[in-house]
């Protein structure tokens, strides 16, 4: 139990790390100072793995303590906060309710940077549509409606 508790502080400490990362990219996205975004996104690409290896270890270690307690493989960590006594029912369970918090904050943090992105996206899509004669409008969809425009226009790309 002690391997598992371990195991899962680790987890959530890389959670948090990655609620950071993602506000740390929503700060460069809403600057519009796209210098660090891909380092940015880089951060939170190696926070992800990070997660992955140590969400390994936290299956092969809920599987050791259910084997224990007599469980099915692959428990969740209800189930084993349930099936053991106190303190370690307090702990799981305190440890659930980190992890429910935690990545609500992040999945609203991710939809909102996924936003920010799309809407970076489209300004720029816009901006070059504005060479080839400009948006017309917009489709029911929200795309650019672009019009050909006849006239020619000079552009110094080499800025």
């Amino acid at each position: 139990m002690e391997k598992l508790s371990q195991i899962l502080m680790r987890e959530r400490e890389l959670l948090d790390t990655l609620l950071f990362r993602l506000e740390v990219e929503q700060m460069v996205l809403a600057s519009g100072r796209t210098r660090w975004l891909m380092r940015s996104a880089r951060d939170v690409e190696n926070v992800l793995s990070t997660i992955r290896e140590t969400e390994i270890l936290r299956s092969v270690a809920s599987d050791a303590v259910a084997a224990q307690l007599g469980l099915d493989h692959n428990p969740s960590l209800r189930a084993l906060a349930e099936a053991v006594d106190e303190p370690w029912r307090t702990i799981l369970a305190e440890h659930h309710e980190g992890f429910v918090t935690v990545t609500h904050e992040i999945g609203a943090l991710a939809d909102a940077n996924r936003d920010l992105i799309t809407a970076g996206y489209r300004s720029a899509r816009e901006t070059l549509m504005s060479l080839d004669g400009g948006p017309e409008g917009y489709g029911a969809d929200g795309a650019a409606v672009t019009v050909t425009d006849t006239r020619q226009r000079l552009v110094d790309w080499s800025l």
